[in-house]
């Protein structure tokens, strides 16, 4: 058996990770030089309903990618506006460790192909992939997961212009939809007033250039809340992005920082001569994007229709995760359904029975709730965390999350076969 993974960040390299696990022979296609993607700029882990479905996962034997931001982690249980029981990792640390584990596991990484187009045996089975230069990759399974950001013209004609973020679509090119090319059907997420895609919802700053008190508060407490002058506040803004567990009045009124490594910095952009006017940002650089005093990355641009088991609609052997099946937001979020997805994967090419995860666990709820609600869905915050709370599947006990895990059959599903 043979899977294809298109796409290298947490969804696909979760994926890749699942079908080797479940015994194929798995290759995964990144466009980039690194694995990750928007996980080198990301960094915030178990906040809120997060810490409830990574647990799910960890019951159900997918534990692999959170022992890796764990031990990454540069502050644990931590409490910041409107998060409890946060971890933080170091976006410094935990790309080489996760291209680590795929190597020992077998995974085979082809870096630098970029996937522009397939080859099909009839309208509905893909037969490989097509890079930019013409090389051929052939699957028995395909699972895409290249996201929804990209190519540059969407930052400009929804943005503020190419921002330069970690996805670097100038050095490496543009991201290419493969479900459209292999015959399905892409949708956009909106935002409040309705304009196409969202903003990434934060910036990197390097924290060496901020005053030596941030730098404390950052190191000791792993966040700081910098309030801003009255002139410099832009609720504006808030709407505009993509984290709505982020777009409280304290995000607008504040700059809150997170230690990753890196100093994150919770907006979607902040121009430079404003943020050196604030005390203790007199001499801040922007790290990631490198632009993000004019703009950030528009992301939900290129969504794909998919089904609970998140094959994609049309072509039969195509699966999907992360934010290329929905308008999911964050890292666990993307863990689980690309763990999801390549299970599922190897499960069509051996002729078994797809898994559909049940509405009592925190993925099966989160696949549906983001089907019949139009909007960013997270498990950390806004409209899908109080439907956790409101269904009783928001729990930080351990024992509770195994036990409902056990109920319905699934412990150690994601496990070795």
């Amino acid at each position: 058996m043979s899977v294809v993974v298109i796409g290298g960040g947490w969804a696909g390299c979760s994926a890749a990770l699942e079908a080797r696990k479940q015994g194929a022979e798995v290759i995964l296609l990144e466009r980039t030089d690194m694995l990750l993607g928007l996980g080198n700029a990301g960094g915030i882990m178990r906040n809120n309903g997060r810490f409830t479905l990574a647990e799910e996962c960890i019951a159900m034997g997918a534990s692999e990618m959170f022992q890796i931001t764990d031990d990454c982690a540069t502050h644990v249980n931590v409490d910041f506006p409107g998060h409890r029981h946060a971890s933080f990792y170091n976006v410094k640390k935990v790309e080489p460790c996760v291209r680590r584990l795929l190597e020992k596991m077998g995974v085979q990484m082809r870096f630098r192909f970029r996937a522009t187009g397939v080859i099909k045996t009839d309208s509905d089975h893909i037969k490989a992939v097509v890079s930019a230069d013409g090389e051929e990759v052939y699957g028995d399974a395909f699972i895409e997961t290249t996201g929804t950001t990209g190519p540059m013209g969407n930052c400009a004609d929804y943005g503020r212009g190419c921002s330069m973020c970690i996805l670097r679509c100038p050095a490496f090119g543009p991201r290419v939809s493969i479900s459209e090319k292999a015959g399905g059907h892409d949708y956009c997420g909106t935002r409040a007033d309705g304009t196409l895609g969202a903003f990434s919802g934060s910036c990197k700053l390097d924290k060496e250039t901020l005053g030596g008190g941030l730098q404390k508060q950052l190191n000791e407490k792993g966040f700081a809340v910098v309030p801003l002058p009255e002139n410099l506040v832009n609720e504006k803004k808030l709407a505009s992005k993509v984290c709505r567990q982020y777009a409280l009045p304290e995000f607008a009124r504040n700059l809150v920082l997170i230690d990753t490594g890196s100093a994150k910095m919770m907006t979607t952009y902040f121009p430079l001569d404003e943020l050196r006017t604030v005390p203790g940002f007199e001499n801040a650089i922007y790290a990631d994007p490198y632009a993000g005093g004019k703009g950030n990355s528009i992301r939900y641009m290129a969504c794909t229709e998919r089904d609970g088991r998140l094959r994609v609609s049309g072509p039969e052997n195509l699966f999907c995760a992360g934010e290329k099946a929905g308008t999911f937001v964050g890292h666990t979020e993307a863990i689980a359904t690309g763990t999801l997805a390549g299970y599922n994967a190897v499960k069509y090419v051996g002729e078994e029975e797809l898994m559909e995860m049940p509405e009592t666990t925190v993925l099966g709820a989160l696949i549906k709730y983001q089907e019949e609600h139009p909007g960013m869905v997270t498990c950390a915050g806004d409209r899908f965390f109080e439907f956790m709370k409101m269904k009783g599947l928001y729990t930080t006990d351990k024992r509770k999350i195994s036990e409902r895990v056990a109920a319905a059959g699934l412990t150690g599903v994601f496990g070795m076969c």
